[in-house]
């Protein structure tokens, strides 16, 4: 959600809208929702007592919130999450940090795989302000406009969580959604300016992935609807466009680069899928048809890790027929705890285990990206 949607992306995915790891991002512009809303809410309001005040109190938490949420997990926006009254603790779980590192990995494979970074402090800057653009701004903003068009869903599935409880106003979402929008545009151009770039490439990147991230959670073609283009969209927008945009910053794009990335995506995919279990119950009554709908727990689980480490042993096969032996090997080394951990966790019960999974066997396709960076710049 990359430059993603980034940069995207498009990561609505590590969350209950979407996407983790390279979930990338980056649910950009075709437009974001108006400021002025005319049309009802759908969710309820609940007025104080004194009509006279004209005042509105915060709806009660749902019967269905958890007996006790973490803060941790709040801060993080990841499911067992604590109910919070402060604006500015509930704006930044709308963003999901758990879903920056992929983006911000991403950059730094591009920056990587560019030949070109050195750790000067010019560089480092650099570095800095494109994985804020990706992370905190373009990421932050796929995973609140994806939430605002899953409030339906999170209804059903988890109506605590901030937009369908109530916690934070309609207005208040959608001025963050044009805040983190504009901001990772405007931080885009300020990269293009500094690089030197005579065409606007992270601009035009940044741009993209924005609009890939809105078509991917908005009507009418709301991506998301068809599991397969959906989570190939949110992996492109949380592994492709960030790489993209940190090897632009720092050099230029190839043709084996454009290739890797998008057999990554594939494994992106994959990933996507991790965060459709748990939301089956709504994505069945809503008509999504996420890939758990549409095939079945059993199925879908081997869909999502067959995308994964298929994808893995795919690039090991290419970087081998381009003469990078060790770096092929690397690869596979890595992949093998990946595919032990999903034995372990994510096929047992992938919504059981499905945090589990994520934080020990997603470490390893992690580095393995940026393995594969390192090989494509020497």
């Amino acid at each position: 959600m990359a430059t993603s949607h980034f940069l995207a992306a498009a990561a609505a995915a590590a969350t209950s809208s979407s996407a983790a790891a390279f979930r990338p991002p980056l649910r950009f512009l075709s437009l974001p929702p108006p400021l002025t809303l005319s049309r009802r809410r759908p969710f309820p309001v609940i007025c104080a007592a004194d009509a006279d005040a004209k005042e509105t109190t915060k709806p009660k938490v749902p019967e269905k919130a958890p007996a006790a949420g973490s803060s941790f997990n709040q801060l993080l926006g990841i499911k067992g999450a604590k109910q919070e009254d402060n604006i500015w603790k509930i704006r930044l779980q709308l963003t999901k940090p758990v879903t920056w590192p992929p983006l911000v990995w991403g950059v730094l494979c591009g920056a990587a795989a560019s030949g070109n970074f050195h750790w000067t402090v010019e560089d480092v800057a650099k570095s800095i302000v494109c994985m804020l653009m990706s992370g905190p701004c373009l990421t932050g903003y796929t995973q609140t406009i994806n939430d605002w068009y899953d409030r339906d869903i999170d209804a059903i599935n988890e109506p605590y969580r901030p937009i369908p409880s109530g916690a934070i106003s309609e207005n208040e979402v959608i001025t963050q959604i044009w805040v983190l929008l504009l901001a990772g545009l405007g931080l885009g151009a300020l990269l293009d300016i500094w690089a030197g770039h005579d065409f606007p490439i992270i601009f035009y990147l940044a741009l993209g992935g924005s609009l890939l991230s809105y078509i991917y959670s908005a009507p009418p073609l709301k991506l998301k609807q068809n599991g397969w283009i959906g989570n190939f969209a949110l992996g492109a927008s949380y592994i492709g466009l960030p790489w993209w945009a940190g090897q632009a910053l720092f050099g230029t794009l190839t043709p084996d680069i454009v290739v890797l990335t998008t057999l990554y995506s594939i494994a992106g995919l994959g990933i996507a899928i991790v965060n459709d279990f748990k939301s089956i119950e709504g994505d069945r009554t809503l008509g999504l048809q996420s890939l758990p709908v549409a095939f079945g727990m059993e199925t879908a689980k081997w869909i999502c890790v067959g995308a994964i480490d298929i994808t893995q042993l795919s690039v090991a096969a290419y970087l081998l027929s381009t003469g990078k032996l060790y770096y092929a090997l690397a690869l596979v080394g890595l992949t093998i705890p990946q595919v032990i951990l999903q034995f372990q966790y994510f096929l047992k019960d992938p919504v059981k285990y499905d945090v589990k999974y994520q934080a020990s066997a997603q470490p390893f396709f992690v580095f393995g990206l940026l393995v594969t960076a390192l090989a494509t710049s020497h």
